[in-house]
Protein backbone atom coordinates (compact mmCIF):
# COMPACT_ATOMS: atom_id res chain seq x y z
CA UNK A 1 0.00 0.00 0.00
CA UNK A 2 1.51 3.18 -1.06
CA UNK A 3 2.14 6.27 1.11
CA UNK A 4 -0.94 8.25 -0.55
CA UNK A 5 -3.23 5.32 0.30
CA UNK A 6 -2.29 5.42 4.30
CA UNK A 7 -2.92 9.29 3.80
CA UNK A 8 -6.17 8.63 2.58
CA UNK A 9 -7.70 5.96 4.73
CA UNK A 10 -6.07 7.94 7.90
CA UNK A 11 -7.99 11.68 6.52
CA UNK A 12 -11.22 8.94 5.96
CA UNK A 13 -10.68 7.53 9.26
CA UNK A 14 -10.59 11.24 10.82
CA UNK A 15 -13.32 12.35 8.86
CA UNK A 16 -15.65 9.91 10.02
CA UNK A 17 -15.23 10.66 13.59
CA UNK A 18 -15.24 14.05 13.19
CA UNK A 19 -18.97 13.50 11.49
CA UNK A 20 -19.65 10.91 14.27
CA UNK A 21 -18.40 12.50 17.39
CA UNK A 22 -19.11 16.09 16.29
CA UNK A 23 -15.54 16.88 18.60
CA UNK A 24 -13.21 15.98 21.16
CA UNK A 25 -12.50 17.11 25.30
CA UNK A 26 -9.44 17.40 26.57
CA UNK A 27 -8.19 18.70 30.27
CA UNK A 28 -5.52 21.52 30.65
CA UNK A 29 -4.01 22.14 33.63
CA UNK A 30 -3.64 25.50 35.24
CA UNK A 31 -1.48 25.73 38.39
CA UNK A 32 -3.36 29.60 39.82
CA UNK A 33 -1.83 29.01 43.63
CA UNK A 34 1.89 28.16 45.02
CA UNK A 35 2.64 29.56 48.63
CA UNK A 36 5.49 27.82 49.76
CA UNK A 37 4.83 23.64 49.69
CA UNK A 38 1.59 23.97 48.96
CA UNK A 39 0.27 24.27 45.14
CA UNK A 40 -2.98 24.38 44.29
CA UNK A 41 -4.03 23.00 40.77
CA UNK A 42 -6.53 23.44 39.02
CA UNK A 43 -7.63 21.22 35.95
CA UNK A 44 -10.37 22.99 33.15
CA UNK A 45 -11.96 20.62 30.89
CA UNK A 46 -12.05 22.10 27.08
CA UNK A 47 -14.10 21.61 24.09
CA UNK A 48 -13.52 21.71 20.70
CA UNK A 49 -15.97 21.16 18.28
CA UNK A 50 -15.51 20.34 14.80
CA UNK A 51 -17.65 21.67 12.22
CA UNK A 52 -19.28 19.21 9.77
CA UNK A 53 -18.57 20.64 6.73
CA UNK A 54 -14.51 19.98 8.14
CA UNK A 55 -15.84 16.48 8.42
CA UNK A 56 -17.31 16.22 5.46
CA UNK A 57 -14.44 17.42 3.48
CA UNK A 58 -12.05 15.26 4.90
CA UNK A 59 -14.04 12.31 4.06
CA UNK A 60 -14.55 13.24 0.28
CA UNK A 61 -10.51 13.87 0.30
CA UNK A 62 -9.97 10.95 1.98
CA UNK A 63 -12.04 9.07 -0.84
CA UNK A 64 -10.29 10.79 -3.71
CA UNK A 65 -7.01 9.67 -2.38
CA UNK A 66 -8.00 6.34 -2.14
CA UNK A 67 -9.88 6.35 -5.40
CA UNK A 68 -6.75 7.78 -7.96
CA UNK A 69 -5.08 5.14 -8.79
CA UNK A 70 -1.75 3.88 -8.47
CA UNK A 71 1.01 5.10 -11.58
CA UNK A 72 2.98 2.28 -12.89
CA UNK A 73 6.56 3.21 -13.92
Amino acid sequence: MSVRKLIGVAILVLGVLALVYGGFTYTEDRHELEVGPVDLAVEEKEQVNVPVWAGVAAVVVGGVLLAIPERRS
